[in-house]
């Protein structure tokens, strides 16, 4: 499948993923209005949450296999989710900033203290991650790799795609690191999300997962409205 069909496939996949991500918005924040028991109907939520971002992560591995490149500058993001991109995705760390600014009141001592051990560890595994892709960056003769991701993202988004007389090469060693990369990076996300998921509450959980999407679809809706107003 060449770049441009790898972008624009997932680029569907995504706007799908987002609208279902909207319907499961409304359903959290229902559930909260509600204040639902910690029972079966809230557990069944959590889960299809979970089910959710599973499905995100196992079309964009797809992704990662065929153009690692698109992962670091993906065209069906806007500019301002792009920034907040950290070895192909959000930094594992955000989690604790949501939890603590939706939960700030309601976790317990020992929740607290379970969360900052996560916390610690999860940090650590960040460092070993930035210090891994560091030596890439340094490996890098020209162009840098942002620039290169960058570059690659505007050539899919124009329907343009890389072949050998194309001035982007990626040596396949190169590409095998970063593929690496990405996917312990992915592993690192999607386990911090679920210790601390286990810490939580049903109930908690729930105003926890209505946080992040509501956090991620603002972002969202600000970068459109900025790069509409930008041209793009």
């Amino acid at each position: 499948m060449s770049d441009s069909n790898v972008a624009s496939s997932f680029e569907e996949f995504f706007h799908g993923w987002l609208m279902r991500q909207r319907f499961h918005l409304d359903e959290l924040v229902s559930a909260q209005q509600q204040l639902l028991p910690d029972g079966d109907s809230i557990r069944g939520l959590i889960n299809r949450v979970l089910c959710h971002y599973g499905q995100y992560y196992e079309e964009k591995s797809k992704v990662t296999q065929n153009n690692i490149i698109l992962v670091f500058s993906p065209p069906w993001f806007t500019s301002l989710e792009r920034m907040f991109l950290w070895v192909g995705g959000f930094k594992p760390g955000m989690a604790f900033e949501v939890v603590n600014t939706a939960l700030e009141d309601e976790l317990s001592e020992e929740q607290k203290h379970r969360l900052s051990q996560i916390q610690q560890q999860t940090k650590f595994k960040e460092r070993e991650l930035n210090d891994e892709l560091a030596k890439v960056h340094e490996s890098v003769a020209a162009p840098p790799l942002v620039e290169m991701a960058r570059s690659h993202g505007k050539m899919c988004l124009g329907g343009a795609t890389l072949d050998s007389q194309s001035n982007i090469s990626v040596p396949s060693t190169l590409k095998v690191t970063l593929e690496n990369l990405v996917i312990r990076a992915d592993s690192l996300r999607r386990n911090t999300a679920l210790k601390v998921v286990q810490v939580l509450k049903p109930a908690q959980a729930v105003t926890f997962f209505a946080a992040v999407a509501e956090l991620q679809l603002r972002v969202r809706a600000w970068g459109l409205e900025k790069d509409g107003l930008s041209g793009g």
